[in-house]
């Protein structure tokens, strides 16, 4: 079973409040950056998240499935825990991963490139403070 660190969870929680928020004022709805990363150790599937609904399980970010073509949505951390892949190894959290870019710029560069990984290459060897242009 995936378990979130309590400070992740709590700041997930944070941005789904915060999103729901807005737009019951309907206002311009926030756009934070991801605050955890879950991968395949085992090949290109990863998913970065922003936000944890209220039902403990739902998160929503930009999922990676490895063909090419991420996407925004939701999807359940109970179902990443279940997944079971080769030599008794399952989906990780990277616990060193860090991004102060939005989840918009993320998507964006990542459905240019075709990949979460690419794009966070991509965004590792640009300077500090700047964002590759376009």
């Amino acid at each position: 079973m995936i378990v979130l660190p309590p400070i992740v969870r709590y700041a997930l929680r944070a941005n789904h409040i915060n999103r729901r928020a807005a737009a019951e004022r309907e206002m311009s709805e926030p756009d934070p950056a991801p605050l955890i990363k879950f991968f395949n150790p085992l090949g290109a599937q990863t998913w970065l998240a922003t936000e944890l609904a209220e039902d403990g399980d739902v998160l929503w970010g930009l999922a990676d499935l490895g063909f090419g073509c991420p996407e925004i949505g939701p999807w359940s951390l109970s179902e990443l825990s279940a997944i079971r892949l080769p030599f008794g190894m399952g989906i990780e959290i990277e616990a060193a991963f860090k991004s102060d870019v939005p989840l918009s710029v993320w998507a964006t560069w990542s459905r240019r490139i075709g990949s979460i990984l690419w794009t966070e290459t991509l965004f590792r060897r640009s300077p500090p403070g700047e964002l590759p242009g376009d």
